[in-house]
Parts: C-alpha cells; structure tokens; sequence
C-alpha cells in the first residue's frame, strides 16, 4: 500500500513539474508577444481568465496586516488566487512590491497586476491644469509636462495613469473641462497626440513608462446642461466630426488603453455601448489595447434602466467591449457564470484578456515584475529641481493675457510692473493660498506645497508691497469630497483692503475660484467670480481704478464687469506647484505672456455652450432690420473673449497672406503664406491660427474651423514669414454614416491672430 501512495505520489509530482514547465513557456522573452500571449491563455482556467478583467481599489494598507474581514479580505484573497488583473491608487514602491508580489509569487500562474492612478497634471510635483496647458500651445511642453509626471509616477511604482482626457466641451459649467483641452476637434487632436507620447515615452519597456489612456469614450464633454453624469443626445455629425477625432489621433499615437465614460450616448450608456467600443474603436480604428470601466460604470448600467442586475450589466459590458471592470465587482462574481450558461462566449472572454496581457507584455511585467519598485529612484525622481524647473516653464507659457490698458492720464500700460519705486497692494485670499493653485486631481501632492502669488511677488523686493485677504472665497478647509461653502456674508475685510488700495499706486487682486470648485462633480450654474469677490472688486475699484486683476480658475469664467473696467486682467488658471512663481515673473515683465485661449469666455452664464466653430443658422445677421434672427435680446451673442484669444507686451502685424494660387486639384497640397512683425519694443512669441470654412458641402459645415496653427518666437522688429500647408485630410470632414469626404467647392481661409480677427483669403477645390 506504501509503495502504491509512493508511485503515486510520484506521477503527480511528474504531471505537476510538467503543467509548471508548461505554464513558464510564455516567460520566454525571445517568443513573439503574441506567442507568449497564446502559451499562457492555454494555461489559465475560465476563471483565472476573467480574473484578469477584474480590477481593484488597494483600500487598505497592503504593507500592514492582513484585513481580516469585509471586502479588503475578499480583494486580499482573490489577488492570491489570481483573480485580480489590476489595481488602482495603490502607490509608493514598498505598497507596489508588496501587492506585486502576492500576484507574482503567491498564485498558480504569477500573472503581474498593472498598477494604475489618476496622474492628471502632475504625480507630487504638479503641471498646470490640463486646460492651462492647453493654453500654451506648445505642443513639445505640453509632452515635456507629460513625461515629468510618467518619470515621478512611475518612480512610485506605478505603470497606468488615467489620461489624457481628450473629451471636447464647449460647456463652461461643467467642471470637468479643466481636464480637457477645449472646445476644438483639431487642437485638441494635436495635444492628445502630445500627451499620449509624453507619458507612455518613447519605448513601453523603458521603467520610466506609463501606460496612457484616453478617456471618456465617449460624449463626455456634451453631458445635457453641463451637469455631471448627465445624458449626451447627439448628432452623428457632431460625434465624428467633434468628438471622436482626438481620441482617433490618441489610437494613431500608439496609447494602450482607453476609458469608457459615465453618461448614455444617445440612450446607451457607453460602458455597454458596442457601436463605440466594437464597431469604432476596435473595429474601424483596429485598436489591439483594452477598455476599462469608469469608476464602478459597468454597474451604473443597472441606475441607467439598462440593465436589470449586476450578471446582465456584466454580460451587456463584456459582449460590448468592455475589457476591465474598474470597481463594479461584477466581472470577478457573474463571468464566469454566464459563460457556463451559454450568455457570453468564451471568445469574448479570451479576446479582452489577450487585449490585457499583450499590454503587460509590452510594458516587460513578465520579464521584470518589480521594473518599477526602485526606492533609490523613488527617492531621487520625485520633486527634484529639474522637475519644478520645467513645471515653472509650463506654468508661465499657460497663461494669457486678456487685457492690458493705459493707466489714466499716462501713455504707458498698467502691466508689467516696474521692477522698483512703487507701492503695490495685494489682495484676495487666493493671494495667499498655497493649495488652491494645485488645482483639482492632485491626489498624490502634498496640501499647501504650491508656491503662492504673495510668495512669488515677494522675490521681487525693491517694491512695497502689502497684502490684504480682503475676501474668504470659502468658509470650510474643504477636502475633494466636501461640499465646498461658499463665503456670501463675511464683509470683514473690505475695509483694510480698500485702505491698503487707497494708500498703493497700483493694486493686483487675486480672484477666481478655489481649486475643488472645478474638476469631477463639480458643475456650476453661475459662472462669475464666487462669493462676494465681485463686491470686493468693485469697491476696490472705488477707491483706486488701477487694478491688475489675476485670475485663478479651472474653467471660463463670464467677466462682463471686469472687461469693461479693470484695466489689465491676467488669466492664470491654476499652475500647479509653482503657480506664484509663474504669475510673478509674468507681472513684472520677466516673461512675456504668449498664451491663447482654447475656450470661448462667455459674457454670462446664459450663452453656454458657446465656441467658435458652430454652424451659421438661416438668419445668421440682422441684415434688413428684421427682428426674427440668430440672436439675444439681452446681450449680444459673440463671446467676451474668444478662441485663440490672447494678447502680449508686445505687438504683432500680419501681412501679405499669399496662396500659391486660387486654384487647386484634388490631392493636391495647398500652401499659402504670411508675414507676422514684431512691431512693439519686447522680444514675443505669438501662435499663428489657421482657419478655413467649406462654404457649401453636402452636410453643414462650420463658419470656421482651425486646421494649423504655428508657435514662433519674433524679436522686436523681426518680421518672419509663416507657412501653411492643407491637405484633403485638413479639408475633408465625416457624413453621418462615418465616412470621411473631401468635397469640391468653394473655401474660405483666414490667418489671423484669433478665431475672429485675421487676414482672409479664398480658394477653389476641383
């Protein structure tokens, strides 16, 4: 009998050994990815498989003991049995060894997790909003700033940061537009290109690599009234011609992974929405990365009315095309299940894990699980001087100047500040806040650590300066989940304003919104300066007029009052980390601004959505005084501040717009030229805007829209010719069945140094 167990004891030890050989074939890095791919897959049991599209939230502290009970136990135990393909806001290179290891060392397969976090402007050392951003322009800094949050995320162990977020949104209401790069197709386009690059690097294998994903796909940005998770109902046009071209371009730019969205896309929630995911992204656009849910979107189906139960939402999501379950919980528990059950083919299954694995492949997981788990790097990379260095430049080329008039009676302009000799006073409570300008999605920088705009001023030291609050904008320390109050009834401070205004030459007024009242959640009805910073101003004004007033926001705000009397207005959004450094520099002159808005500023609240690339109605003038046409009877209807909107220290003329000629073939490139001087006394920079409008096409094309746009830097008098070129590409536009055409006809262009102001010219297509 003890010869017998023996024997076959024997035998399992040899089946065992040979399955184990077997299993680490796909270990072999000199296989082809899809080869390991295969290998592998053949070993994982149906479950193991949907354990990979099954991602968690790491809420406990993996370095501490074991959770014993709930939850934290349940995503504990199934990381040990290989039920787990990733997790999210786990961080820190000793928590992302810990739960590296449990995965990599403890399970049947040791299949490595992909470890993912909202980078979104920064990881501790933090860039300016993405909006801000937007505003520069500069398409080589806008991937510099990605890069510097991949090298300082993935130095705390992480591989997957959540953007960029391409969504297009021309809703000043909704707070998420500070993640985004505006209201336009193409520029939004060329930064979703420059920011997929800048985190994922220029090898996936590199350790400095993060995987990027394009986020929310899609209609996220046209949510109805600007309200969170609210419906999208929506035109084909609008979708393939607005919506999906960056995310097109974030696929042509080689991202791995995109980010299904929250709201219904005309009457289908995207997170089960097989036209986007199937048809689109992996069909027409052939994407071989994966999708994952948003935040728990998969069981959102259920609130939807599109799904009855957590195992129907499971099965509508998986055959539809979501790959991953962020949060929902219901891949890991009902999969499986309805595989077994004939509801969802197995096919489906092993199509999205093989989406999954190829990524970890491609990012060397398999070959080195612990790539990123280096403390010395850790320690090094994160917040170091060559990081804040670059995030300063970012900073200052994210601003715009939106007005910069003539003190009273003098023939000289209020900005930028004399270096020394004047009495200058500060005020406003964001003055001298050192977490607002952090902006919303900071979740990995430390409270309080932005440099201030009283900071910054104070390096400036042969001026006095004094500073006074003035105004609370809020009466609560809010965290990102607080509901934020804001100050209406706390006039306390005026007073000592009003007399520090009085007794100054000049006086900078930092207003704006408090840095969680944009981002996730946070949608706004009024869009004017919070609280009673509008009285302050206005009784500021009262008592000394010349007023820069510096604004710190995340979104457009409707400033109809400041337009009209405040003599210099500075948009600063909010810089990140060295936010008040950025402002300084930018008032006393030793940076010259040179940032273009990438949003419409509405003149209230009650234009939004407003942007400049819509279509013209019937009755688009009042040509014969007639009553009945496109227009308001309150205010007018064009923008405060337009697109492409921004001024400088110095001036700039365009002249001579030339096009090779009036006449152009199909497939033939169109090139026109134009001269741009420097005709002020400071060396500039200014973004050249091109503009073209298809003046009759077999579906409505807008009055303008921007296809090309040019970043160059003029020394005073220096003249410089610029040159454009246009393609069918630039040309063409989608039909409401997708397909893209480049119609003859007709076209109007305009260079210009905004999206209302230039030079125009036109050409025929044949």
């Amino acid at each position: 009998m003890k010869r017998q167990i023996r024997k076959y004891a024997f035998l399992l030890l040899i089946v065992v050994g040979n399955g184990y050989a077997q299993s680490k074939k796909h270990l072999d890095a000199n296989k082809p990815i899809e080869d390991r791919i295969s290998l592998l897959m053949k070993e994982m049991t149906l479950e193991e498989k949907v354990g990979q599209m099954n991602q968690y939230n790491g809420s406990w502290d993996v370095t501490g003991p074991k959770p014993e009970s709930g939850s934290n136990e349940e995503k504990y135990n199934n990381i040990k049995k290989g039920l787990v393909g990733s997790m999210l806001s786990v961080r820190g290179v000793k928590e992302v060894r810990a739960v590296q290891k449990m995965a990599v060392e403890e399970t049947r397969l040791g299949i490595p997790l992909i470890f993912g976090f909202d980078v979104i402007h920064g990881y501790k050392t933090l860039s300016p909003i993405p909006l801000a951003e937007a505003a520069s322009w500069d398409l080589e800094a806008i991937k510099n700033s990605a890069r510097i949050a991949a090298v300082e995320a993935s130095a705390s162990g992480l591989n997957w940061t959540f953007a960029p977020n391409v969504d297009i949104s021309n809703d000043a209401r909704w707070g998420r537009v500070m993640e985004g790069a505006g209201e336009d197709p193409y520029l939004g386009s060329k930064i979703a290109t420059a920011r997929v690059k800048g985190f994922q690097g220029e090898s996936l294998s590199a350790n400095t690599a993060i995987i990027a994903c394009a986020k929310h796909f899609a209609g996220y940005g046209f949510v109805e009234a600007g309200r969170e998770y609210n419906s999208v109902d929506m035109s084909n046009s609008k979708l393939y011609n607005s919506v999906l071209p960056p995310f097109k371009a974030a696929v042509d730019a080689g991202i791995r992974t995109f980010m299904n969205s929250f709201n219904t896309l005309n009457g289908v929630p995207a997170t089960g929405n097989s036209f986007l995911q199937r048809d689109i992204l992996k069909g027409a656009w052939k994407f071989n990365g994966f999708v994952v849910s948003d935040w728990a979107s998969i069981a959102e189906m259920i609130t939807h009315g599109y799904a009855a139960d957590g195992a129907d939402a499971a099965q509508k999501a998986a055959i539809a095309g979501s790959d991953m379950d962020m949060e929902s919980n219901v891949y890991v528990t009902e999969l499986a299940q309805l595989v077994k059950k004939g509801l969802v083919k197995e096919s489906v299954i092993d199509d999205a894990v093989r989406r999954i694995l190829r990524v970890k492949f491609e990012l060397g997981l398999f070959d080195n699980p612990y790539k990123y788990c280096d403390e010395a790097r850790e320690k090094s990379s994160i917040g170091n001087k060559a990081n804040n260095d670059a995030v300063l430049d970012m900073a200052k080329k994210s601003i715009v100047l939106l007005k910069n008039a003539s003190l009273p009676g003098r023939n000289e302009k209020l900005l930028p500040l004399k270096k020394e000799g004047i009495k200058i006073a500060l005020i406003g409570a964001l003055a001298n806040d050192k977490n607002s300008p952090l902006g919303s999605w900071r979740i990995a920088a430390d409270d309080n650590t932005a440099v201030s705009v009283l900071e910054g001023m104070q390096h400036y030291k042969n001026n006095t300066l004094v500073y006074e609050k003035g105004t609370d904008v809020a009466l609560n320390k809010q965290a990102f989940v607080d509901e934020v109050k804001i100050n209406t009834t706390d006039f306390s401070g005026f007073e000592a304003a009003k007399e520090a205004a009085k007794q100054a030459e000049v006086v900078v007024m930092v207003l704006g919104e408090i840095g969680f009242q944009s981002g996730e959640g946070r949608s706004r009805t009024e869009l004017g300066l919070p609280g009673n910073q509008q009285q302050l101003l206005e009784e500021v004004y009262k008592v000394n007029p010349n007023i820069i007033l510096v604004l710190n926001n995340g979104r457009p705000l409707a400033l109809p009052w400041a337009a009209e009397h405040i003599p210099a207005i500075v948009e600063a959004w909010q810089l990140g980390t060295q936010s008040g450094n950025a402002i300084a520099q930018v008032l006393y002159g030793d940076y010259n601004p040179s940032g273009k808005l990438t949003m419409s500023f509405p003149r209230n609240v009650g234009q939004c959505p407003i942007y400049y690339n819509l279509y013209n109605t019937g009755r688009p003038t009042n040509k014969d005084q007639n009553a009945f046409w496109s227009h308001y009877i309150d205010v007018e209807k064009t923008p405060l501040y337009p697109f492409g909107y921004g001024l400088s220290y110095t001036s700039f003329e365009y002249k001579n717009l030339k096009l090779a000629k009036t006449s152009f073939q199909k497939g033939e490139k169109i090139e026109l030229t134009v001269d741009v001087t420097n005709t002020g006394n400071v060396d500039g920079k200014e973004v050249v805007q091109l503009y073209i409008n298809d003046v009759a096409a077999s579906v409505v094309r807008p009055v303008k829209e921007l296809k090309g746009f040019e970043l160059i830097a003029l020394k005073k008098g220096e003249t410089k010719t610029v040159q454009f070129t246009l393609t069918d590409a630039a040309l063409g536009f989608y039909d409401n069945n997708g397909n893209f055409l480049t119609e003859s006809g007709l076209f109007n262009v305009m260079v210009g140094w905004n999206s209302n102001e230039g030079l125009t010219g036109k050409f025929e297509l044949k």
